[in-house]
């Protein structure tokens, strides 16, 4: 029998539609962070509904629903089962640790700065893979491996083999990668012979759950590699040929990882654990009971961060650092579209007299990103803020330093989806010598870098302003 849409049948529809418009905007209301997005949301649901409900089902949340409770069961299971408990850590909990700046860090993490260990600054692609290359090499027991891109091209295929090499000795190998940012990794022909050779393969699917069905938005962006427990990496590099500079269209690549050996790598595994967990419903199968060394003297900081808590724990994070620096805050980020209490508190640093600086690349990852940086720009410069634009690469390191007190590399932008959205990892390094390292490593870039002056702003053409407002006003989604 054939259908015919009756004028009541689409009446209905509209109806319905208006009803679920109507719903949306009581829910952005209850949900928004600020008062302008809520502004905004309503206003654009109730007077474009047909455009704003699909919209506000993709980009209008926030919070991600069920991932909290996964959480809270692999930290269970870690009290249980760990030789060294996630509460007993806080034996070794570094002397400092008690101050406020450090308390408050440790309550967002749920972890506690913990003494006992060596951290290796790794500058770049090369250096960072043959590290990570090398550990795996080395694996008696288990390997946790985790990246936001994983691609099937020659670091992925060389990175691959030692994978699989170790799978087929009976070692057990968990590899986790975002289902958006390696979206084609699924299908490719590394991921069918990682699998034969017996690596546990796991998509963190943020699609996942009643009320996340819609919700393409968040995103795993956490770098994690975990070797028997004794070694961990974290950092901005992702698994490409582009991230070791050998891409042609990308072109040179500028990026940062550390190595870490002692016990602040079990914060690396409580959160891979947990990832692992929710994307395959399992925990798992390793030794937990492994003795655990402690080889340095170095106190670290593993800082988690993803959109389930009540805290924007990252935007958290970044913004005491800052309010903490008394004689410096350097930050470097390719994606620096911070939030207005980011701004300010960058402002109020440099007016008490602090040396702020902010590196970003001068080549922006897309030009929305890139004019909405320069509005950013023309906030902080009149405060006394240093932006430098890095020239010989795309920068990619996440990077920031606190006085000669600590020093922070991982995951984690300056921007809202940083903040809100991803999940994230960045360990916070307590020791004057590493933040010699990296006070070293960012003057070397502050030199191949251009300071951007109010002259520059100003010899921008008529139409540049209005453009850099409009890219602004994109910065919750970008």
């Amino acid at each position: 029998m054939e259908f015919s849409y009756t004028p009541e049948i689409i009446g209905i529809i509209f109806a319905l539609i208006y009803i679920l418009a109507i719903g949306s905007a009581i829910d952005a209301i209850l949900r928004a962070r600020t008062a302008q997005g809520s502004i905004a949301w309503v206003v654009s649901l109730l007077a474009l509904p047909y455009l704003s409900v699909p919209l506000y089902l993709v980009f209008g949340r926030n919070k991600f629903d069920g991932y909290l409770k996964e959480r809270t069961e692999v930290e269970a299971q870690a009290e249980a089962r760990l030789q060294i408990p996630r509460s007993e850590l806080f034996d070794f909990q570094a002397s400092d640790a008690s101050a406020a700046f450090y308390r408050s860090l440790q309550r967002l993490a749920r972890l506690p700065t913990v003494r006992g260990n060596t951290v290796e600054l790794l500058i770049d692609g090369y250096s960072t893979f043959d590290s990570i290359e090398a550990g795996l090499q080395s694996a008696q027991q288990y390997i946790m491996f985790q990246f936001y891109i994983l691609r099937d091209d020659a670091l992925g295929q060389r990175l691959g083999r030692v994978l699989t090499e170790k799978a087929r000795a009976g070692l057990q190998v968990y590899l986790l990668y975002d289902e958006v940012g390696s979206r084609s990794f699924r299908k490719s022909a590394l991921h069918q012979e990682l699998t034969q050779a017996g690596v546990h393969l796991a998509e963190f699917n943020t699609t996942q759950g009643r009320r996340n069905r819609f919700q393409l938005n968040f995103r795993n962006h956490r770098k994690v590699v975990v070797v028997d427990g004794d070694s961990a990496w974290i950092g901005g590099h992702n698994v490409g040929i582009e991230y070791l500079g050998e891409d042609e269209a990308r072109g040179p690549w500028r990026d940062t990882h550390v190595k870490i050996q002692g016990p602040a790598v079990i914060g690396a595994e409580l959160t891979f654990a947990t990832d692992w967990l929710w994307a395959r419903r399992e925990t798992l199968n390793i030794d937990w009971q492994i003795e655990r060394s402690s080889p340095g003297d170095c106190s670290v900081l593993v800082f988690p961060s993803d959109p389930s808590s009540e805290f924007d724990e990252a935007g958290l994070m970044f913004h005491q650092v800052i309010t903490q620096a008394r004689e410096r805050i350097w930050i470097a980020s390719p994606y620096f579209v911070p939030d207005r209490g980011i701004i300010a508190a960058l402002q109020l640093a440099a007016l008490r007299g602090v040396d702020v600086r902010v590196m970003i690349p001068d080549k922006a990852d897309g030009p929305v990103v890139g004019l909405a940086n320069w509005s950013f720009t023309r906030e902080l410069l009149p405060a006394g803020v240093a932006v430098y634009r890095y020239e010989p690469a795309f920068m990619h390191q996440k990077v920031l330093l606190l006085d000669r007190e600590l020093a922070g590399v991982g995951t984690a932008n300056f921007d809202n989806r940083s903040f809100r959205l991803n999940f994230e990892i960045t360990a916070l390094v307590h020791e004057e010598a590493f933040c010699d390292e990296v006070e070293k490593m960012l003057l070397e870039d502050f030199s191949h870098s251009r300071l951007v002056t109010v002259e520059e702003l100003a010899a921008k053409p008529p139409w540049f302003p209005l453009a850099t407002a409009a890219a602004r006003l994109m910065s919750p989604v970008l």
